[in-house]
């Protein structure tokens, strides 16, 4: 048990350290797009390659996630056996 218990705790961090990561490079990313606003041509680039960057890391986040979940859900499934509910 404490095989899974072990990789819980790992998965749980893991996914705090993916969020937090896109959360600050949203910080960063919107710090940038309001330093250059009085800049024509450079804020409309910045805010479309930080747009499309946004949503690239969003998605990426989410596969992460997902794939972290499935790890955990193979290894609970390895501990507890495959006729378990849940």
């Amino acid at each position: 048990m404490s095989r899974y218990s072990d990789v819980q705790k790992a998965v749980r961090v893991e996914k705090l350290r993916i969020w937090f990561a896109w959360m600050c490079g949203g910080w960063v990313g919107l710090g940038v797009i309001i330093a250059s606003q009085d800049i024509r041509i450079v804020s409309v680039v910045t805010q479309v390659v930080f747009g499309g960057l946004g949503i690239v890391a969003t998605v990426v986040a989410v596969r992460m996630t997902s794939a972290l979940n499935r790890r955990a859900e193979r290894e609970r499934r390895a501990v507890l056996g495959d006729d378990f509910p849940g």
